[in-house]
């Protein structure tokens, strides 16, 4: 903890994870306000459909433009022009009749949202390159603000539906903050390129350290968003689960997340992530089938704990492995985060088309097959960490 000796870095680092509050509830409340939006707009279910895969790709192409700007205006230039359309989402939501402006809405949300990721990934990895509990620390604050806002909505929509609209107004405040925390940080705004430290080259391609964790973050995001995007859907459209239990899933998915980050931000600290991620991998599967397989609430509800306390490491324990990486080619985590995204935009429609050629139970277990191959690149990492170390 060296680095929270440095009042700059320190301020730097306790910003980022506020930041990271909010793009836990930017994250969360395009799902959760969809439902409300659709029944106050009059929309159908394909275009709403589109509304989702509008944000994963202005995820997707924020999460490169993101690493990619900065080297031609500098990274705080960069992040506070993308983080202008947190707001402007919302003001768009609240005050857009049109079609057209709720999609351009739902695109704005996904463009601040992978910028957010992908500037606060890389800003504590350069604070405390290989730091395993930064990284999953960054990540629990995520999951506190995917926690809080369904709670918050909750509470605004109890007594009358028509109070979704104060969640956008809470959402729009929380745009302007989070440029404010932007803003106030203590970020350098010099040009990634002319710093001297491999900023604008492209060696990270010839080291086999790049593909290995990207690969094992692309099937990891093809199970998370699998598991996140039809786990409520698997539940009621089975009969497992009634329609109420179905709901509840996903917050004691998330609350396990929480828990799990936590402890893996505390054990990373003790135990060397070498060890600690194949046993992420190894709880993935087991917990995965055991949700798959059982037929009963208890083994089911155990099942779904288990899969959300083993997967919540596994992102950042991953991403902690590049630090130094990053450190000397900061260009190559965008490129890391581009190709990994690709996974949760592609697995939701494998899983989907599954399920329309089959049933929803055949779609699921394909995620069983993709955590596998997960893990096959998890032991292939740590064994060629064990071997080369990290740069």
């Amino acid at each position: 903890m060296d680095f929270l000796k440095d009042k700059t870095k320190k301020q730097q680092f306790w910003l980022t994870y506020g930041v990271f509050v909010i793009n836990g509830m930017l994250a969360l409340s395009v799902g959760s306000l969809l439902p409300f939006i659709r029944d106050a707009r009059g929309l159908d279910y394909a275009f709403c459909g589109m509304l989702v895969s509008l944000h994963s790709v202005g995820n997707l192409i924020s999460s490169f433009a993101g690493g990619t700007l900065p080297i031609f205006i500098g990274r705080k230039k960069s992040i506070l022009i993308f983080d202008t359309f947190f707001a402007a989402a919302y003001l768009l939501i609240i005050f857009g009749s049109s079609r057209f402006a709720l999609a351009l809405a739902f695109l704005l949300t996904g463009l601040a949202r992978g910028a957010t990721s992908n500037f606060c990934n890389a800003s504590v990895n350069s604070l405390a390159p290989g730091k395993a509990w930064t990284i999953n620390g960054l990540h629990a604050m995520f999951s506190i603000g995917a926690f809080l806002f369904p709670i918050i909505l909750t509470l605004l929509t109890m007594t009358q539906e028509s109070g979704w609209i104060y969640a956008v107004y809470f959402m729009l405040v929380m745009g302007v903050l989070s440029w404010i925390l932007y803003f106030i940080m203590p970020v350098g705004n010099d040009c990634l390129e002319k710093n001297g430290n491999g900023g604008g080259s492209f060696a990270f391609f010839k080291m086999p350290l790049f593909y290995i964790c990207t690969f094992t973050l692309f099937f990891y995001l093809c199970a998370e968003q699998g598991v996140i995007g039809w786990m409520v859907t698997y539940f009621k459209d089975t009969g497992l689960l009634d329609e109420a239990l179905s709901q509840i899933t996903a917050s004691v998915l998330w609350i396990m997340i929480l828990a799990g980050r936590l402890t893996t931000a505390f054990a990373s600290t003790k135990v060397k992530k070498e060890k600690l991620l194949p046993v992420m991998g190894i709880g993935m599967i087991l917990f995965f089938l055991l949700l798959i397989f059982s037929r009963s609430t208890l083994w089911i509800v155990i099942g779904i704990m288990g899969f959300g306390y083993s997967m919540a490491g596994v992102y950042p324990t991953t991403v902690s492995f590049t630090g130094g990486l990053i450190q000397r080619y900061p260009m190559a985590w965008n490129f890391i985060l581009t190709f990994a995204s690709i996974g949760s935009i592609v697995m939701p429609s494998v899983i989907g088309r599954i399920a329309e050629a089959a049933n929803i139970y055949y779609g699921m277990s394909a995620i069983g097959a993709v955590l596998v191959v997960d893990f096959a690149f998890i032991v292939g990492l740590c064994a060629y960490i064990g071997k080369r170390g990290v740069l």
